[in-house]
């Protein structure tokens, strides 16, 4: 069995990830939370590409593993981007969901309802204790709500509803989100890769 590290201590990230890759048997999935002495380097890029490779290649090999890292965020046309590569820490660097939704509508309060317009973008990058091997990115398009609905989901999923839905990601099951969501269409893109990874 080979280990898979996905690069990241978000308990919903890593739950997402492992729903989506469950049927790989022959990977042995874990997270940086089975490693707490390992110190994540600093995302330094300017693009969400940028920043998965850098986490991805730099836990290959420091963990000496093979690695799944992504970085993925809410990007605002009208906002110029933003939130962008700093969706987790918009409104500050220990900012809770919660308060970074908060500062994204108020951002976003005098905006027409045809400018509310948004999507979820990530990037994944593979890497081995070698070097980058794949980096593939998917996006979600949707619209930004004036207030919060749903009590599930994470991040700004409260406030987003993907176009052709009329529920928030934070609304609709989790299942469903997992076929639809970015983070899905940028795994969809890598798993043939994963499914013939062998030692």
């Amino acid at each position: 069995m080979i280990s898979l590290i996905l690069a990241s201590r978000n308990l919903h990230k890593i739950r997402e990830c492992r729903t989506i890759l469950h049927h790989l048997k022959h990977l042995d999935i874990l997270s940086l939370l089975d490693f707490p002495d390992y110190i994540p380097p600093e995302e330094i890029g300017t693009t969400f590409s940028e920043n998965a490779v850098i986490k991805a290649v730099h836990a290959a090999k420091a963990l000496n593993s093979w690695v799944l890292a992504d970085d993925s965020g809410l990007v605002i046309p009208a906002l110029h981007g933003a939130p962008g590569i700093y969706s987790a820490r918009y409104a500050g660097n220990r900012a809770s969901d919660a308060e970074n939704r908060k500062k994204l509508l108020e951002e976003m309060q005098h905006l027409l309802e045809e400018d509310r317009a948004g999507y979820f973008y990530c990037a994944a990058a593979l890497a081995s204790p070698e070097g980058l091997k794949k980096c593939v990115t998917g996006s979600c398009e949707g619209k930004i709500l004036n207030k919060e609905r749903g009590g599930s989901g994470f991040g700004y999923d409260p406030l987003f509803v993907k176009n052709e839905y009329n529920k928030t990601f934070s609304e609709i099951p989790e299942a469903i989100k997992n076929q639809i969501s970015h983070r899905r269409k940028a795994l969809d893109k890598i798993l043939i890769f994963l499914e013939n990874l062998r030692t």
